[in-house]
C-alpha cells in the first residue's frame, strides 16, 4: 500500500494542476497570449456590418422598406409561378403604339437567361391626368430572389425617370395591397412622381406613374397587374 501512495499523490497534484489551467482558460477567453490568429474573437463593434458608400444622384438607390427585413433565404408567396405578356390594354390604360411606343429598352432588366420574358411598355394616361404615359417593366422566371431583380429594376427606372422630368430623390416605400395575385406591392414617390414594384415567387415587374400620388398609384398597379401577369 506504501508504494502506491507517491504515485496516487502525483496523479492527484497532476489532475489539480489541469484545472487550475482550465479555469484560467474560461476566464480569458481571447486568450492573454495571443490566442489562434487565424480566428480571433472579435467585440460586437468590430463585428458589426460597415455601412456602404451613399449612393450618387445619378443613381439613387432604392428606397428604404417599410416591411419586413429581408431574410437570406428566397421568400415563397401563395399562389405558385406566374408568366408575364405584353398585354393590349392594362388596367384600362391602351398600349402606346406608333410614335409613343417604345423604340428600346429604357429600363436595364438585369441577366437574362432562357425561359424569361421581359415586357416593357408604354402605356397611356387617362384622359385629364399628367400628359406623360405609364411606363411598365418586368420579368419572369427568376431565378434568384425576385426582389432583389426588383431592386435592379427600381434603379433603371429612377434613371429613366430622371430622364424624362422627374425631380427630386425617391421618398421612403410603402407597402400596398397586391391584390388578387399576392406577393409584395410597395410604392414610394420621386417627386410629383410615384414608382411601384411588385414581387412573387417567379416575377418582378415595376412602373413609372407620372404625377400621381403613391395611393393611387398603387391601386392602378394592381388593375394592370391583373392584364400583366397570368
Amino acid at each position: 500500500m506504501t508504494g502506491r501512495q507517491p504515485l496516487a499523490a502525483r496523479a492527484l497534484l497532476a489532475a489539480s494542476a489541469l484545472a487550475a489551467v482550465l479555469a484560467l482558460a474560461a476566464c480569458d477567453p481571447e486568450g492573454t497570449d495571443g490566442g489562434d490568429a487565424a480566428s480571433p474573437a472579435l467585440s460586437p463593434a468590430a463585428s458589426a456590418p460597415k455601412s456602404s458608400p451613399a449612393a450618387s444622384k445619378s443613381s439613387p438607390a432604392a428606397p428604404p422598406s417599410t416591411g419586413a427585413a429581408p431574410s437570406s433565404s428566397r421568400p415563397v408567396y401563395p399562389g405558385g409561378k406566374h408568366t408575364l405578356t405584353e398585354a393590349r390594354t392594362a388596367g384600362g390604360l391602351a398600349r402606346a403604339t406608333g410614335d409613343a411606343q417604345l423604340s428600346d429598352v429604357p429600363v436595364d432588366p438585369g441577366e437574362m437567361r432562357e425561359g424569361m420574358t421581359l415586357v416593357e411598355a408604354n402605356y397611356l394616361p387617362k384622359a385629364g391626368s399628367s400628359g406623360r404615359s405609364v411606363l411598365f417593366a418586368g420579368v419572369d422566371n427568376v431565378p434568384e430572389d425576385p426582389s432583389r431583380r426588383r431592386e435592379h429594376l427600381w434603379r433603371g427606372l429612377i434613371d429613366y425617370a430622371h430622364g424624362e422630368g422627374s425631380t427630386g430623390d425617391p421618398g421612403g416605400s410603402a407597402q400596398y395591397p397586391a391584390g388578387p395575385l399576392g406577393g409584395n406591392l410597395e410604392c414610394f414617390p420621386l417627386g410629383s412622381d410615384t414608382l411601384c414594384g411588385w414581387v412573387d415567387n417567379s416575377t418582378a415587374g415595376v412602373a413609372l406613374f407620372p404625377g400621381t400620388a403613391p395611393a393611387d398609384a398603387a391601386e392602378q398597379f394592381v388593375l394592370m397587374r391583373a392584364d400583366l401577369e397570368h
